[in-house]
């Protein structure tokens, strides 16, 4: 084990001076306990002892202030009284640590950003959280994306973000998520909603829960339509989800199945030149992603003897994704001199040199052909685009096996588990890019208008070289291994130890299905030994203080380790081209901190200070290549990212109200140069030089997060939240060479009132001030802009704004 680093007590000081806070600024409690049932707005009834689960399947539980790393949990009446139609809200507002980037400008499919590390539904991030729902593991086998969009907020019984604990498996570098879902053992009755707001909004929920003897059934449905405030950004999503359970005296087994569908406009970031004439322009269009998803499930669990337990699941599901993206291109005539003069070719400046490559000088060499090889003629009026789509079909088995007990070790209270999973999925992927024009909408097209006059429009196209273009038929499997144990001992009444181990073992194979790219074809097998260490000890008066660390890793994904050539990059939503090996992300994560829980004025009062640290060797990055809208993925020597979380939370009788503060500092941890071609301050070879301690771009260092409810009346109550977030560098600017986002806050008003015992109006306002600000940023080529939209463009940021000033307002019925 290493030593703590010491250079990370000094973090404390540092993040919390930069705002004003004390040393002594207290955190929101990691880890809020789980209320029960209250009306919107009403404060939840806390329980004394706040448990949490310290694997994937639940049953092995721990109280908080014996676990030696954070914790954040949100109860089902968190996420309620928000009346989203997305998790995400409730863990933006409530986290600490947390912050949304709204990488494609749509609510729904949106990147979540914990401690430095992401987890995202779109593919080609890398991905850095696990998800698990009810012990199932969420992250897609083909990129580790996790779809948000798919997961059913009303049946959600407890979410809980935990960090610094192998025991998750693969990609839990940054921490876990898990979604323990509703049944008919922990929810009678029934509950509808129905909401209405600004830009077409119409959202609706239900759910039903019943249980009669040893047997239950828990029913819910959600719906939500949205035009969306940009252009062509209209989003439909509609969940479902059941539980049929039977519990015995030593004994309790659920059947459960879920669905899901979602289309979505994802209209990405627009140039800021263009947001400044009109703040609902986009780029080129259309970009939409449709996914649908279904699960069956059965989680079972019995006790074998006194203080013994086993818990099980084993389950299928099915995951399909479909997205388009029309995107601008880098075509010109050949040269005259050359064999395939006044055809269509790939600019002789599209591929300049990668990062640590060699130049590559083929002029012309690149021509755009058909399937059967027939090249196109150049046509000097057309504006050239691409419609670029792919497919990806998942089909997913998998179980855990876990054994629990609580019984005492050597006379001392001890919690133990072991367990291990498998999980195989059969990945099918498919991509092709379109010949297409660019309309004066900015709309790309492949028939019909002006598109039925360009020469080959609507064929498929390639490249002699593969450069992304090529279609891509491919398949692929992956097996996980996952063994693990852990066990939490009380040394003392106040001092307790915490040691665990967990093996990964990753296999990942992909064939070309189409016979024309050998190089996708590869094996490739990742194992790893993470261990875990730590002590709580309890000082008395509700205070404890914790410390440990931790090892975890991830692997590269198939779409990863397909595309990984700087000099034949791929459209990272798109084709595939080669498979030169990746290593995997080992990754050290020290914690440190204190937190205590105390009455005061007749409430309570929870509150924690939490340092963290993590170091990752052989990162794994995205980067851009020369060629517009392609890139590909990298190792990087090292990675750091470390800080504070520090707040409060107050309860009373009929209030309650929650303040966090957060300081992330994420940082490279090597000298070299880097691939970005569009940067202001790139080289000729489209390269900058990043130097340790240059802060990774898109995660702001500040996060405060302030917000309550009160009920004003027995009827009425009132509550609200205000997220600040400091500035960040834009995605590309790895070099810190540019300037940053600028800092922003909104505000976020809700109330509702009760008319009737079982009738609640809702209402609420979103961005209450109307504050206008981006939360994400990169960049993009200018001089190819300007050919599409007919006149200069001189900036080269790209934002994505986030929303306006919305309103909403609806009906809630309980029976």
């Amino acid at each position: 084990m290493k030593n703590i680093p010491a250079g990370l007590l000094a973090l404390l000081c540092t993040a919390c001076s930069t705002l004003g806070f004390s040393t002594l600024a207290l955190s929101t409690l990691a880890g809020a306990a789980e209320p029960d049932p209250a009306p919107d707005g009403a404060p939840p009834t806390l329980s004394d002892i706040i448990v949490i689960g310290v694997t994937p399947l639940p049953g092995a539980n721990v109280a908080l202030d014996k676990v030696p790393a954070a914790a954040s949990t949100l109860s089902a009446d968190d996420l309620a009284r928000l009346h989203s139609v997305s998790i995400l809200d409730g863990m933006a507002q409530r986290v600490p640590g947390l912050a949304l980037s709204d990488t494609q400008g749509n609510a729904l499919f949106q990147d979540v950003r914990y401690h430095g590390f992401t987890v995202s539904p779109l593919q080609g991030t890398p991905q850095g959280i696990a998800v698990y729902q009810n012990g199932v593991r969420l992250n897609e086998a083909f990129g580790d994306t996790v779809n948000w969009d798919l997961a059913p907020e009303v049946a959600i019984d407890r979410l809980t973000l935990a960090t610094n604990n192998p025991a998750y498996g693969l990609n839990a570098l940054g921490g876990a998520v898990t979604l323990e879902m509703k049944n008919g053992f922990t929810f009678q009755g029934a509950n509808a909603e129905l909401l209405g707001g600004s830009n077409g909004r119409v959202q609706g929920s239900a759910e039903f829960g019943w249980q009669s003897g040893a047997f239950s059934l828990y029913l819910a449905a959600e719906a939500e339509k949205d035009d969306g405030w940009r252009k062509q950004s209209a989003s439909d999503v509609e969940r479902f989800y059941a539980d049929a359970g039977w519990r015995g005296e030593t004994a309790e087994v659920h059947l459960i199945a879920a669905a899901a569908r979602s289309s979505l406009g994802v209209v990405g970031p627009t140039p800021l030149e263009m947001i400044q004439a009109d703040e609902t322009a986009i780029y080129t269009w259309p970009q939409t992603t449709k996914n649908d998803s279904g699960m069956l499930a059965l989680n079972g669990r019995t006790d074998i003897a006194p203080g013994w337990a086993l818990q099980g699941n084993v389950y299928g599901r099915h995951f399909g994704q479909k997205h388009v993206d029309g995107n601008d291109s880098d075509f010109e005539s050949c040269s005259r001199r050359s064999s395939y003069g006044g055809q269509l070719c790939l600019e002789d400046d599209a591929f300049g040199t990668p990062a640590g490559g060699k130049t590559t000088a083929f002029r012309n060499q690149f021509v755009i052909t058909d399937l059967a090889g027939h090249t196109f003629p150049f046509d000097g009026d057309a504006t050239y685009g691409t419609l670029d789509r792919s497919a990806t079909d998942t089909t997913a088995v998998g179980g855990s096996l876990q054994l629990t007990s609580d019984r005492p070790l050597m006379g001392l209270g001890n919690r133990f588990a072991v367990g291990g999973s498998i999980d195989h999925s059969d990945i099918r992927f498919t991509a092709t890019s379109t010949l297409g024009i660019i309309n004066p909408d900015l709309s790309v097209t492949t028939q019909g208008g002006d598109a039925g006059d360009v020469p080959g429009a609507g064929l498929i196209i390639r490249t002699l070289g593969n450069l992304g273009y090529a279609p891509v038929w491919l398949s692929g499997t992956t097996d996980y291994y996952g063994a693990y144990v852990t066990d939490t001992l009380d040394l003392t009444p106040a001092l307790s130890l915490t040691a665990g181990l967990r093996l990964n073992v990753a296999d990942i194979s992909t064939r070309d299905r189409g016979g024309a790219a050998p190089e996708l074809n590869g094996d490739n097998r990742y194992t790893h030994w993470n261990p875990q260490a730590g002590l709580t000890y309890q000082l008395g008066g509700g205070v404890s203080v914790y410390g440990g660390y931790s090892q975890s890793n991830r692997a590269p994904t198939p779409l990863e380790l397909d595309c990984a050539d700087p000099l034949r990059p791929c459209l990272l939503e798109n084709s595939l081209v080669a498979d030169p090996p990746l290593r995997q992300v080992v990754a050290d994560t020290y914690e440190a901190g204190v937190r205590g829980t105390q009455g005061v004025l007749s409430g309570r009062l929870d509150w924690t200070v939490g340092l963290f640290r993590t170091d990752s060797d052989h990162d794994i990055v995205a980067l851009a290549s020369t060629i517009q809208g392609r890139g590909y993925y990298t190792n990087v020597p090292g990675t750091r990212r470390q800080g504070v979380d520090a707040g409060l939370t107050f309860a009373a009788e009929r209030w309650q109200v929650y303040l966090n503060y957060s300081f992330v500092d994420a940082t490279y941890q090597f000298d070299g140069v880097l691939a970005s071609p569009n940067n202001p301050q790139a080289d000729d070879a489209g390269t900058i030089t990043v130097h340790s301690g240059d802060r990774i771009p898109g995660i702001p260092r500040h996060q405060v997060k302030l917000g309550g409810d009160v009920a004003v009346t027995d009827a009425w109550s009132v509550g609200g939240a205000v997220q600040y977030y400091g500035s960040q560098y834009l995605v590309g600017d790895d070099a810190n060479q540019n300037s940053q986002l600028t800092p922003y806050w909104t505000m976020d008003l809700r109330t509702s009132y009760q008319i009737l015992s079982n009738i609640q109006l809702i209402g609420g306002v979103n961005n209450l001030f109307d504050r206008r600000y981006a939360s994400y940023g990169t960049y993009f080529d200018t001089a190819g802009a300007s050919d599409i939209l007919g006149r200069t463009l001189s900036d080269a940021r790209t934002l994505t704004l986030g929303a306006p000033r919305t309103f909403y307002g609806g009906v809630k019925v309980s029976f």
